[in-house]
């Protein structure tokens, strides 16, 4: 038997994300996937280095890696749309709900209890260590995309202005130190050119 779990997953370089953005740089959902797995990653090396933290970075990565996976059924619907009110976003989770049960389908059966709880991560089986390593990919996917109106910006586009603040906003209100670490440290260079880059440190 043939099981597509994989072939749909590489179709989530298909699905365009900030569809109702002009943006300067294309985007679409594999490629912020693989964004915020690294930021999920670099947030808990942060935690556990700077802040004491007992993070399982490997562990986050993973989970940060399907975070999105259902949007190849359903798309990549804008949170100003999915957030307008309860009701939309009750059907939103609906329709992940069923679209992680279409992608599980495509797993073998033996391999099933280990991808069910990275398709369900909020699912009753979500252990205690993934729900606190949940925390900061939910936190990467915001900051994630706070670097992209970041980059919109750097490039002219204000079309990102209003977006960039509210996601600080959201960013501040996580209260996370590692966020704020990797707001002064890391973030900047975000809003360099090449030729700036590659300037050496003093």
């Amino acid at each position: 038997m043939n099981y597509h779990f994989s072939a749909y997953m590489y179709r989530l370089r298909s699905i365009k994300r900030w569809s109702l953005m002009r943006s300067t740089t294309e985007e679409n959902v594999a490629e912020h996937s693989f964004h915020v797995a690294l930021l999920t990653h670099l947030l808990c090396e942060i935690g556990n280095k700077l802040f004491q933290r007992q993070l399982n970075a490997e562990r986050a990565a993973t989970l940060a890696l399907f975070h999105d996976a259902t949007e190849v059924f359903t798309g990549d619907i804008p949170t100003p749309v999915k957030h307008h009110n309860p009701k939309l976003l009750g059907s939103f989770r609906e329709m992940e709900s069923i679209a992680g049960e279409r992608l599980l389908s495509m797993v073998p059966p033996e391999l099933r209890t280990s991808y069910q709880v990275m398709l369900f991560p909020n699912g009753t089986n979500t252990n205690p260590s993934d729900a606190e390593l949940l925390k900061y990919v939910k936190a990467a996917d915001s900051l994630d995309a706070y670097l992209k109106c970041t980059w919109e910006l750097t490039c002219g586009n204000r079309e990102f202005a209003v977006a960039k603040e509210q996601l600080h906003d959201k960013l501040d209100k996580l209260n996370l130190p590692e966020i704020g670490y990797f707001l002064e440290h890391f973030a900047p260079g975000f809003e360099m050119t090449l030729d700036e880059l590659s300037e050496q440190p003093e």
